[in-house]
């Protein structure tokens, strides 16, 4: 394997979640900072047409902002009682997905004037830690620190699929195609498994010393890559199941990792403060 030099670092300031930071790609500039005095943001994401930012607090709340100027566009009090602690927002910009610390899942309708609670869904048993939605909103799934991802469908607001292991499930992504999802977490690896029927069907030893924090897969599914608490940032085949390229340069464990939805980058994070910017690999972009 590689060694992929990464050729932009965006800050070495300390990464606070307390914040949310607008960046520059091409020059690495700070572009705009989102502070809420003693609350921490734990999840944030922008909704497709660009134009919200939503993120989810600590406090409870979860909060949308203007890309522009960070201005507050609404706030959804009492949320969660735990935590807002992931969510995600379905690809036609109505509705927010969000997970607690208590386990909850929500859906919230996203109204010109006013945002209503449409369903509440309660199966884990302990905190969310990731959303993902399919393409067309019918359906999500969600990773919990209780050893389960769940699939539900979202017109019937039920569970379809329960997906069991030995483990504190961190990170959860759809295959582009939507036949597989592939997980990650506490023990290391990371596993495919059909989404139709929840059952796994490979497993992939993903580090050798630390929790698997994030994934992603490219947007033709070639590729994903992974980042855990060894430091690294690994590409893999996904069909091969192998280690493309292996980034070295975080200080300290690496919490998240992101494709550029063009394929040209990867973008990651870690505990230190470090965000950094890598080129994919010429061969596969």
């Amino acid at each position: 394997s590689t060694n992929k030099k990464w050729d932009h670092r965006l800050t070495n300031r300390p990464y606070s979640l307390v914040l949310n930071s607008i960046w520059h790609a091409p020059t690495g500039n700070e572009l705009l900072r989102i502070t809420e005095a003693n609350k921490t943001c734990n999840s944030l994401c922008f909704t497709r047409d660009g134009k919200m930012i939503i993120s989810g607090w600590d406090d409870g709340r979860i909060r949308a902002f203007y890309p522009e100027t960070g201005r507050e566009i609404f706030t959804i009090n009492d949320a969660h009682n735990r935590g807002v602690t992931a969510v995600t927002v379905t690809n036609d910009c109505r509705r927010i997905i969000s997970g607690g610390g208590e386990g909850m899942i929500r859906i919230w309708q996203i109204n010109p004037k006013s945002r209503e609670i449409l369903a509440t869904m309660k199966e884990h048993k302990n905190a969310v830690v990731a959303i993902r939605i399919n393409k067309s909103d019918t359906e999500c799934v969600t990773a919990s620190l209780d050893g389960t991802c769940i699939i539900w469908n979202l017109k019937r607001f039920a569970r379809t699929q329960v997906l069991f292991e030995n483990t504190l499930f961190q990170c959860v992504a759809y295959h582009p195609e939507e036949y597989h999802i592939l997980t990650g977490g506490s023990d290391r690896k990371v596993a495919y498994w059909e989404a139709v029927n929840g059952t796994q069907i490979r497993e992939l030893e993903a580090s050798k010393s630390g929790t698997i924090n994030g994934l992603d897969i490219d947007s033709v599914g070639n590729y994903f890559v992974t980042v855990s608490g060894d430091k690294l940032v690994k590409l893999w085949r996904y069909n091969e199941g192998d280690v493309f390229g292996i980034g070295i340069g975080h200080g300290s464990e690496v919490k998240k990792v992101k494709i550029c939805p063009n394929t040209q980058h990867i973008v990651s994070v870690s505990a230190d403060g470090s965000v950094f910017r890598w080129k994919f690999p010429k061969s596969t972009a």
